[in-house]
């Protein structure tokens, strides 16, 4: 059994910066894809970076130079620099697994102006 546990959230003013961490424990045989996905009040859940096993990384182009997503084996960072109120929201760790994706529980940050 998989399990995804976050950390980090808090709140923030506007510019000020934040680490999220995700800690992956249970199996990782198969395991392609981590990532981290945020979703705002009255939204959908959206992507915010991504990184496969071997370090390539994807980013929203809202968080394009700002966000770095970073990993280890069973932990993968995402630090927020620069930080904006519309970054507020419940961020959501993932791991994505042949045929399986799991998610974690939601971290909330919100950044004031």
């Amino acid at each position: 059994q998989v399990q995804l546990t976050e950390s980090g959230g808090a709140s923030v003013q506007t510019g000020e910066s934040l680490r999220l961490s995700c800690a992956l424990s249970g199996r990782i045989l198969r395991l392609h894809l981590m990532g981290w996905y945020r979703q705002a009040p009255g939204k959908e859940r959206v992507l915010v970076a991504t990184i496969t096993p071997d370090g390539d990384t994807n980013y929203a182009d809202s968080v394009q130079g700002r966000f770095t997503i970073s990993r280890d084996q069973r932990t993968w960072d995402l630090q927020m620099n620069s930080l904006k109120p519309e970054d507020t929201a419940v961020y959501y760790c993932y791991a994505a697994f042949w045929k399986t994706n799991y998610w974690g529980q939601g971290t909330h940050v919100t950044v004031s102006a």
